[in-house]
């Protein structure tokens, strides 16, 4: 009899799995990380850092080629046939684009975080489904993991291949597994001669799984006597007896993208492609998303920047009562917003990209800060979008062009950006985690005050230490530059928001400090509370990005750069609004009143306000399909679009 594969968590078991992947240690400093402890570092990010100048030369020349390529790409022919034409995938490998970020002695193209960012920008740009295609190849797919994992012989075999266009998924989600990993039910069993392990399991959600060559897949090697056992991550062949791709999805949006559900039923695997050790799979994979994640900024303001170009050249064109559209404040205060937020996007992801290339600082909190900002951001633009096109903004790009239009497909950008919400840790999940990240300092002065199991004793003993760090640390939350007139002087006419976001760090942290001692170990369960703290930190990271980038840029003299702070006077203005928001929002809210309601929704208190209407849905099949271990009865529907031998 067919076995229904489903492990069963606590909520303990999940948190300590999550515990024990994360990085513990802080050998770098990090600017967001003293932000959130109200210590404003902005020596960590000013001068603004750049690249070198012979980094900047040969991203240059690289995004010169592949622009001249992208222009003869045709974004429409994706959306339309929802798929990528073969001959695309080809140009773009033959220009080396599936090895952005590998290194030149691996056949790649040895680009930067901040170049690899600019490639992705410019083909995303030409179909957002393309940039998916790259980025999850290359930054949650098999190069990533082994740059930083891989032994040399790992590295030797797998990042040529993927140099040359071998495109790469990585397997983690199942239909039961989304944000919680402790529940992973594939298994990789050791073989009995230790060569090798076989693998079970089905993978949903498996972006360039349809087209993959290879595979990174996460399964659970059973604990048993020499082997440490736990979540491990594998290089695997796609094509390997017993995968079988059983469908390809489809989405709201990005509809090139190849994303499938693969089964994989007693696939041997040689134990040379464990990547790192067991029980490292979780580590290795938030690890490669510390860089990884930047791609959905690049990705967003890519978005932003399109986004501004149109509503620039629409605004300024259509007319309405006697003046263009632009001119009416009701559309003007949209354009500022677009302009303004995407000067600040790509400041945030410059600076990101660029800290993280000069390997100084650990940027793991303004990554994910990143992630989460870009992502939000970006979906407000496109709205905005949307609105300012009108009843044009609705209507689709073939049709617009069908009717002799321009076809500007403002509703497709809304249905491309939604899923980075969503996707690479959804932005309530990211808020839990920069949370975590946020809180560290606390979590070790604290130790047992935070600890909802902890015995009374532990928690006095944890008293008595942890009063050493706060009687340090609080005082100093009282007073900063912030309150000097005349600090961050020179900023010039920046240096108010400067001051600003001073004083903001040191109330969030205030903030924090008065949540902690209010709900003590319950804390981690005022998910709304904690995010609020983080959106707060978001702004402000996003504030002083803005400013410092166009300090910089003001300092070459030139109109851009007189342009630049005017861009970031007005966002930080913006910006500022949300802070204050927030902050009200800290203490005055309806939590509480939301869970109570939201607790009788789901015991059926309210169901007679959903009378009245039709539901279609019932009937069609259950919430979550259950899965066997066991052979597909399915076509294989994987089809690599070409060996990447056959590039040589």
């Amino acid at each position: 009899m067919a076995t229904t594969a489903r492990v069963d968590a606590t909520e303990e078991q999940a948190r300590r799995l999550v515990e024990e992947s994360r990085e513990t240690t802080w050998v770098k400093p990090s600017f967001a990380k003293e932000l959130f402890l109200g210590r404003y570092r902005v020596d960590l990010i000013h001068p603004f850092p750049r690249p070198g100048a012979a980094d900047t030369a040969k991203t240059d020349a690289y995004l010169a080629r592949l622009r001249s390529y992208c222009e003869t790409v045709d974004g429409s022919v994706i959306e339309e046939r929802g798929r990528i034409p073969e001959e695309y995938v080809r140009g773009l490998a033959e220009l080396g684009c599936f090895g952005l970020k590998i290194p030149e002695e691996y056949g790649g193209q040895g680009l930067s975080q901040v170049g690899y960012n600019k490639a992705l920008m410019l083909v995303a740009s030409a179909h957002p489904s393309l940039g998916v295609l790259l980025s999850a190849h290359q930054s949650i797919g098999v190069p990533e993991p082994l740059k930083l994992a891989g032994t040399p012989e790992q590295k030797e075999r797998f990042l040529p291949r993927c140099a040359r266009g071998a495109v790469s998924a990585f397997l983690l989600t199942e239909p039961d597994v989304g944000s919680d990993p402790a529940r992973l039910a594939s298994t990789a069993t050791p073989t009995a001669d230790g060569r090798a392990y076989e693998i079970d399991g089905v993978k949903l959600w498996t972006t360039n799984g349809v087209v993959a060559e290879l595979l990174v897949v996460m399964a659970r090697v059973p604990k048993s006597e020499g082997h440490r056992g736990g979540v491990s991550a594998f290089v695997v062949e796609a094509d390997s007896p017993g995968i079988t791709v059983e469908r390809r999805n489809s989405f709201m949006g990005l509809r090139g993208i190849e994303n499938g559900v693969t089964r994989m039923y007693k696939v041997r695997v040689p134990a040379e492609n464990l990547i790192g050790r067991e029980g490292d799979g979780l580590k290795i994979a938030f690890t490669t998303l510390n860089a990884g994640r930047l791609a959905i900024p690049a990705m967003c303001t890519a978005a932003g920047k399109w986004s501004l170009k149109i509503a620039r050249e629409w605004s300024g064109a259509r007319v309405q009562w006697g003046r263009p559209v632009g001119e009416h404040a009701a559309v003007g205060a949209k354009v500022s917003f677009i302009a303004a937020t995407t000067y600040a996007l790509e400041a945030v992801l410059d600076l990101s990209a660029t800290m993280c290339d000069e390997n100084r600082n650990d940027i793991r909190i303004e990554a994910a800060l990143a992630k989460l900002w870009a992502s939000e951001m970006s979906c407000r633009i496109a709205d905005e979008l949307v609105q300012i096109r009108g009843g044009r903004g609705y209507e689709t790009a073939a049709s617009l062009r069908a009717r002799g239009e321009r076809a500007v497909g403002a509703e497709q950008l809304v249905r491309d950006l939604r899923i980075n919400r969503i996707f690479e840790g959804s932005s309530e999940i990211m808020r839990l985690l920069i949370a975590r990240e946020m809180a560290d300092a606390h979590m070790s002065a604290a130790g047992a005050l935070v600890d909802r199991h902890a015995e009374f004793k532990e928690k006095a003993k944890a008293a008595v230490g942890a009063g050493g760090f706060y009687a340090k640390w609080f005082p100093q939350l009282a007073v900063g530059p912030g309150t000097a007139p005349a600090s961050f002087g020179e900023f010039g006419s920046l240096a108010p928001h400067m001051r600003f976001v001073e004083r903001m760090a040191r109330k969030q942290a205030r903030a924090l400090m008065y949540g902690m001692a209010r709900w003590q170990a319950k804390l981690e369960y005022r998910q709304l509370f904690l995010g609020r703290i983080v959106d707060i930190g978001a702004e402000l990271f996003a504030m002083s990005a803005a400013c410092v980038r166009a300090h910089d840029e003001r300092g070459d003299g030139t109109t851009e750069g007189a342009a630049a702070a005017e861009l970031a006077d007005v966002f930080c203005r913006q910006a500022r609004i949300r802070v204050r928001e927030l902050f009200d929002g800290l203490w005055d809210n309806t939590d509480d009143e939301d869970m109570r309601l939201s607790r009788g929704v789901l015991d059926g208190r309210y169901r007679h306000v959903e009378e009245g209407i039709i539901d279609s849905s019932e009937g069609t099949g259950p919430w979550i399909a259950e899965w066997q271990v066991g052979p597909s009865t399915e076509e294989n529907l994987l089809r690599p679009w070409f060996r990447a031998g056959a590039l040589q």
